[in-house]
C-alpha cells in the first residue's frame, strides 16, 4: 500500500502542503481581498454618491448589477486564457486592468458614465475568481481543497470587515483636494491592486514543476498524487470542453450558484443603507455592517475544515443555504435593529459556510480544459444572479419603498439553490478517489 493510501499522513506530505499554503494562499487571500473591496465598496460609495448625482434606487441597482453582465460574457475565455498563457501573466494582467478601471469610478458624473464603468470592471475582472479556483487544482489534492478554498475565499468576508469601516472613514476625506468622499474611497482603494498585479507578475509559479521553491522530494509527491487523481476522473468519465459546457451536473451547479450569488451580492450591495437606515453616522455604519462578515469569516472556516474531514459536501452545501434563505426571509418581517442585525448575521453564516465547500463540487470531476471552462461557466452564470440580486432589492424598493421586502423575495434564491443541491446530489467516490481513509 503506498504512502497516500494510509490513514497517517507521511512526512513529505505535510511539509509539501505547508510549503504550498505559506506560499500561495497569504498572497491570494491579498490580492481577492482588493477584487472583492473594488467590486463592491460600490455599497459605501452609494451613501454620498446617490445624492450627488440624483441616482434613484433603480439606477444604483443597475450600475450595481450591470458589473455582472461584462463578467458573464468575458468569464469562459478569461479562463481559457489563464489555462494557456499561465496564471502569473494572466492574473496580473486582471488585476492591473481592474484598479485602474476601479479607480477610475471616481470619474463618475452621470448615469451614462456609471454604467459603462461598471460594466468595464467586470470585464477587466472577468476570470480571475474561477481562474484562481482553478490554480488552487493544481497544487491541492482533493481532500485539502475544502479547507483551503475557504482559506483563499476569506477574503470576501474579510473584505467587509476590514473593508467596510475603512470605506466609511475614507467618505470623511469629503472636500479634500475638491473631491467628494466617494471619490476618493475609489481612487486610494483602486491604487493597491494596479500595485499588486505587477508584483503577481514575477511571484506566482505557474505549475508546481516550475516551482523552485519546491524540493525534488516534494515536487514527487505532489505529482503523483495529483496525476493519480486526473487518472480516475479521466476513467471515469473524460470530459471535452464542449461536453463540460453543455454537462447537466455543469448546469445544475450554475443554478445553485446562482441562488448563492443572489443571496451574498443582494446583502452585500444593500447592507450598508439598510444599516445607515438605523440612523447612524457612514463611520459607524462601516463598524456595524462588517459585524455579520466577522462571524461569516469564523464559521466558513470551522465549517469547511468539518466538511474536509467528514469528505461529506451535499449537507454542507445545501444546509447553509437553507439557512440563509429562512433568515432573510425572517429578516423581512423585523423592524428592531439589533434583532435585525443578529438575523442578517445568521445570513451571512449561511452565505459564507456554503462558499468555499462549494467549489469542491465541481472540482471533484473535472481536470485539464474541461474544468477551465466548466468552473468559468458555473461562475458566470452564478454571477447573473450579481445583477439580479442586487436589481430584485432595487425594484422592490422603489415599488414599496421598503428594503426589507426585497430581502424577502431575495430568499427565493438560496432557497431554491439549496433544494436543488440536495437533488442533484455528489460523486464523493471520484472526489477522494486515491486519498485513503478518511481521518479519525
Amino acid at each position: 500500500m503506498n504512502q497516500s493510501a494510509t490513514p497517517a499522513k507521511s512526512d513529505i506530505e505535510t511539509s509539501t502542503i505547508r510549503t504550498i499554503s505559506w506560499r500561495l494562499i497569504p498572497f491570494l487571500v491579498l490580492a481577492y481581498f482588493f477584487s472583492y473591496l473594488d467590486r463592491v465598496n460600490l455599497g459605501f460609495a452609494a451613501l454620498q454618491m446617490n445624492a450627488d448625482l440624483k441616482f434613484t434606487p433603480l439606477i444604483f441597482a443597475w450600475g450595481a448589477g450591470i458589473f455582472f453582465i461584462g463578467y458573464f460574457i468575458f468569464e469562459v475565455p478569461s479562463n481559457l486564457a489563464l489555462e494557456k498563457f499561465g496564471a502569473s501573466r494572466w492574473i496580473a494582467r486582471i488585476m492591473v486592468t481592474w484598479g485602474i478601471i476601479s479607480a477610475a469610478m471616481a470619474m463618475v458624473s452621470g448615469e451614462l458614465s456609471f454604467y459603462v464603468l461598471r460594466f468595464l470592471l467586470g470585464v477587466a475582472e472577468a476570470g480571475f475568481f474561477p481562474g484562481i479556483i482553478l490554480y488552487l487544482t493544481y497544487w491541492y489534492p482533493a481532500e485539502y481543497r475544502g479547507r483551503f478554498l475557504a482559506a483563499f475565499a476569506i477574503a470576501v468576508p474579510i473584505s467587509t470587515v476590514i473593508g467596510a469601516p475603512i470605506s466609511g472613514l475614507l467618505l470623511g476625506l469629503d472636500g479634500m483636494m475638491g473631491l467628494r468622499g466617494w471619490q476618493w474611497l475609489f481612487i486610494i482603494e483602486g491604487i493597491p491592486s494596479v500595485l499588486l498585479g505587477i508584483v503577481t507578475w514575477f511571484y506566482l509559479t505557474d505549475r508546481p514543476e516550475k516551482a523552485d521553491w519546491f524540493t525534488a522530494e516534494q515536487k514527487a509527491w505532489l505529482s503523483a498524487r495529483l496525476q493519480a487523481e486526473i487518472a480516475t476522473k479521466q476513467a471515469a468519465k473524460h470530459l471535452t470542453l464542449g461536453e463540460a459546457l453543455s454537462s447537466p451536473k455543469v448546469i445544475t451547479l450554475s443554478l445553485i450558484y446562482f441562488g448563492f450569488v443572489g443571496a451574498l451580492y443582494g446583502m452585500q450591495f444593500w447592507l450598508p443603507q439598510i444599516v445607515k437606515a438605523f440612523g447612524l453616522t457612514n463611520a459607524q455604519t462601516g463598524f456595524v455592517t462588517a459585524i455579520p462578515y466577522l462571524f461569516g469569516t469564523i464559521a466558513m472556516i470551522l465549517w469547511s475544515r468539518h466538511s474536509d474531514a467528514t469528505r461529506e459536501r451535499v449537507a454542507h452545501v445545501g444546509g447553509p443555504l437553507l439557512l440563509t434563505a429562512l433568515a432573510l426571509g425572517v429578516s423581512s418581517y423585523i423592524t428592531d435593529p439589533a434583532i435585525t442585525m443578529v438575523v442578517l448575521t445568521v445570513a451571512a453564516i449561511g452565505v459564507f459556510c456554503t462558499f468555499a465547500v462549494f467549489w469542491t463540487l465541481p472540482t471533484a470531476w473535472l481536470s485539464g480544459t474541461a474544468a477551465a471552462g466548466g468552473i468559468a461557466l458555473i461562475n458566470s452564470i452564478g454571477n447573473l444572479a450579481g445583477f439580479g440580486g442586487p436589481y430584485l432589492i432595487g425594484w422592490v424598493k422603489e415599488a414599496t419603498g421598503n428594503t426589507s421586502t426585497g430581502l424577502l423575495v431575495l430568499s427565493l434564491l438560496p432557497l431554491a439553490a439549496g433544494l436543488l443541491t440536495f437533488l442533484g446530489g455528489h460523486e464523493t467516490k471520484t472526489e477522494f478517489a486515491g486519498a485513503g481513509p478518511a481521518q479519525s
